[in-house]
C-alpha cells in the first residue's frame, strides 16, 4: 500500500518543483534552497512559493514574476497601479479580503473585469468572484503577491476615487505635505488620489496631453483629445503647490526646485495596461506649468495596415520597406503621428534576423528585439555621435528620432551609403518639400541622389463620430475643392455631436499621407537641382498622390468632414 502514496507524493513533489526550476534557470535560486523549501512543506503543507518568500529566498515580486511566465498568465505590480473605483464597487471589501482578490481595473468597451489573484489554483475564490458579477462581466486575472494583494485591500477600499468627492474632501480637510512625499499608504492623502484620478480620466478619455496651467486665481486643466485641447477643470490656485509637488514625486523630479525647467516620467498601470507620462515643468509668473504627455503603449503601435493607407498606397509602402539600404524619411509638424508610423514600420520588419537599433529623444514605447536608446543632455550625446557609436554595433536598421542639422544629416546619409537602411523623422510641410530642406541643411545634391529610398509626408484628421454624422449634398464650392463634377454632387458628412462623442463631433483621429518613392528620373532631377514644380510635375506623372489628394478620399469616403480638411491641409489652390 505503501509504494503507490510514495509514488504520488513524488509527482506532487514534481509539481511543486516547477516554479523552483523556473527561478533556478534563471539563477535567482539555488538547489540548496529548494531542497529546504521541499523539506518545510512536508511539515506545513504550505504553498512552495509562499516558503520561498516566508524563508527570504526569493521577494514575493520574483516570486509573482516566474509564476506569471511558468502559468502563462501576466502579472500586475499592486504598488504601481492607478486604482479604478468603477472596478472596486463591483467587489466588496470583506469579499476581497476573504478570498485573497482585488479588483483593478473595469474595462467597459470589453465588459471585462481585471482581477488580482495570488493563487490561480484556488477555484472556488474565481467561482465566488464569477457569480458575484452574475455573469454580466467577463474575467481576465492577473497574478499579484499575496502581502500586496492585502496591502492593496487596506489602501485603497474605503476612499473615494471620484475627482468630485475628492475635491469636497480637500475643501474640508488640511493637506498634510509630509505625506505627498512617502511611499506608504499615501492614498490617504486626498491630493494623491486626486493626481491618479485626473490621470485615469485622461487616460480613460483618449487624451494625449494633460495641461496644468497655473492663473492669477485659479489652475486651468485642459486636455489634448484628438489633436484639440479641451478645458476640464478649474481649480482654486490654493490646490496647486500640493498637486505639483504629487507630480514631481511621481515622476522623480527636485520638488525644491521651481524655478528651472525639469523633465520626468511616470510608468503606472491603468485599466490594467502599462501607460507612461512624460512630465515637463516650466516656471511661469504664476506659478509653474506642468505637461504631461501620455505614451499609452497599446496605442503607440499599430499593424501597417492599419495605418489607413489605400491597397496601392501600402503596396508602395512595402515596396519602399523591401530595399535593403538607403534612407526613409517621414516629415510633418509636431504631434502628426511621425513616430507612431515609424514604430510601425521597424515593428513589420522586426524579426531575429535583423539588428535593429534606435536613437531617440527620449525613447516613447519599448519594444522587444529592438535596442533602443535614449540621445539628449542626460545622456552626454547627441544624434550625431550616437549614430557613430551605433555604427559599431552590426546594425541592419537604424532609426534616427530626428535629422535637426548637418552633422546628424551627414551622418544618417553615410549610413544609408554603406549599406544600413536608415528611418528618420524631419520637419517639413510636404514630401516634395524635404529635398529643399536637405539642400538647406547642407547635404549636397549628388548624396542625396540615389540614397533616398523615399519620404512620407503626413498629418492627422479627426475621424466623424459614426453616431452623430449627419449626411448633406456638397455646394458647387465644394465639390469644386473635392474635384467632383457639379451635377454629380456628392454626398459629405458634417460634424454634430452626442454623448458618444463628448458633443464634439468627432471621435478619435487618422493619419492621412503622401508617399514619394524614389527612382531614377527624379534623382537625377535632384542631381541637377531642378525647381520644386518641376519635381512635382515629373511625380505626378508617375502617381504621386499629395496629402490633399488623400484628404478628399477621406471626405468623400465620409471618414472626416471637409471643415476637418480645410484646418489641417492646405487647399486654397483649389479652390
Amino acid at each position: 500500500m505503501n509504494a503507490p502514496r510514495a509514488s504520488a507524493t513524488g509527482v506532487a513533489q514534481q509539481a511543486k518543483r516547477h516554479i523552483g526550476q523556473i527561478l533556478i534557470s534563471q539563477g535567482i535560486l539555488t538547489e540548496d534552497q529548494l531542497r529546504i523549501a521541499l523539506l518545510e512543506q512536508l511539515k506545513t503543507n504550505q504553498p512552495v512559493g509562499r516558503l520561498l518568500v516566508n524563508l527570504g529566498f526569493v521577494s514575493e515580486a520574483t516570486l509573482r514574476d516566474a509564476l506569471s511566465e511558468k502559468l502563462g498568465l501576466h502579472s500586475v505590480d499592486l504598488s504601481q497601479i492607478v486604482v479604478d473605483s468603477a472596478a472596486l464597487k463591483l467587489i466588496p471589501r470583506d469579499f476581497a479580503k476573504r478570498h485573497g482578490v482585488f479588483p483593478v481595473a473595469l474595462d467597459r468597451e470589453k465588459k471585462r473585469l481585471i482581477v488580482a489573484i495570488a493563487d490561480t489554483s484556488n477555484i472556488v475564490a474565481i467561482d465566488q468572484v464569477r457569480s458575484q458579477l452574475r455573469g454580466e462581466l467577463e474575467l481576465e486575472l492577473r497574478l499579484a503577491g499575496e502581502t500586496e494583494i492585502a496591502r492593496a485591500i487596506d489602501q485603497y477600499f474605503g476612499h473615494d476615487f471620484s475627482i468630485d468627492g475628492i475635491l469636497h474632501e480637500i475643501e474640508t480637510g488640511e493637506i498634510d505635505y509630509q505625506s505627498l512625499q512617502t511611499s506608504g499608504d499615501s492614498y490617504s492623502q486626498p491630493v494623491v488620489r486626486l493626481i491618479a484620478a485626473l490621470l485615469a480620466d485622461a487616460v480613460d478619455r483618449g487624451a494625449s496631453d494633460i495641461h496644468f496651467e497655473p492663473e492669477q486665481n485659479f489652475l486651468r486643466i485642459r486636455y489634448r483629445i484628438d489633436g484639440v485641447l479641451r478645458q476640464i477643470r478649474s481649480l482654486h490656485k490654493t490646490y496647486w503647490p500640493a498637486m505639483a509637488v504629487r507630480i514631481k514625486v511621481m515622476s522623480k523630479m527636485n520638488i525644491a526646485e521651481t524655478r528651472a525647467p525639469q523633465d520626468g516620467r511616470i510608468s503606472l498601470s491603468l485599466t490594467g495596461r502599462q501607460v507612461d507620462f512624460r512630465v515637463a515643468s516650466q516656471a511661469t509668473t504664476h506659478g509653474e506649468n506642468i505637461v504631461l504627455r501620455i505614451l499609452d503603449r497599446q496605442k503607440g503601435i499599430v499593424p501597417l495596415d492599419g495605418l489607413g493607407l489605400e491597397p496601392s498606397q501600402l503596396a508602395l509602402l512595402k515596396k519602399m520597406i523591401a530595399r535593403p539600404e538607403g534612407i526613409i524619411l517621414v516629415t510633418g509638424p509636431t504631434g502628426s503621428g511621425k513616430t507612431t508610423t515609424l514604430y510601425s514600420v521597424l515593428n513589420h520588419i522586426n524579426t531575429d534576423g535583423l539588428n535593429i537599433m534606435t536613437l531617440e529623444d527620449p525613447v516613447e514605447y519599448p519594444m522587444t528585439l529592438i535596442r533602443q536608446t535614449s540621445v539628449g543632455d542626460a545622456a552626454k550625446m547627441d544624434f550625431a555621435n550616437g549614430i557613430r557609436s551605433l555604427m559599431r554595433q552590426d546594425p541592419d536598421v537604424i532609426l534616427v528620432g530626428e535629422v535637426r542639422d548637418e552633422d546628424t544629416a551627414t551622418m544618417a546619409f553615410r549610413a544609408a551609403m554603406t549599406g544600413h537602411q536608415v528611418y528618420s523623422t524631419l520637419h517639413t510641410n510636404s514630401a516634395l518639400g524635404t529635398i529643399p530642406r536637405l539642400l538647406d541643411i547642407g547635404i549636397v545634391p549628388d548624396i542625396l541622389a540615389g540614397n533616398i529610398i523615399g519620404v512620407i509626408a503626413q498629418r492627422l484628421i479627426r475621424r466623424l463620430c459614426k453616431h452623430c454624422k449627419q449626411p448633406y449634398e456638397a455646394s458647387a464650392a465644394e465639390c469644386k475643392i473635392l474635384a467632383v463634377r457639379p451635377e454629380r454632387a456628392a454626398t459629405l458628412y458634417r460634424a454634430v455631436g452626442c454623448d458618444h462623442c463628448d458633443y464634439q463631433g468627432y471621435r478619435g483621429r487618422m493619419a492621412i499621407m503622401e508617399l514619394l518613392k524614389m527612382d531614377g528620373e527624379l534623382d537625377e532631377l535632384i542631381a541637377r537641382r531642378v525647381t520644386a514644380r518641376e519635381l512635382l510635375k515629373e511625380a505626378i506623372a508617375k502617381g504621386f498622390r499629395t496629402l490633399a489628394d488623400d484628404g478628399v478620399r477621406r471626405v468623400l469616403d465620409g471618414s472626416t468632414a471637409l471643415d476637418e480638411l480645410l484646418r489641417v491641409v492646405d487647399l486654397t489652390d483649389r479652390m
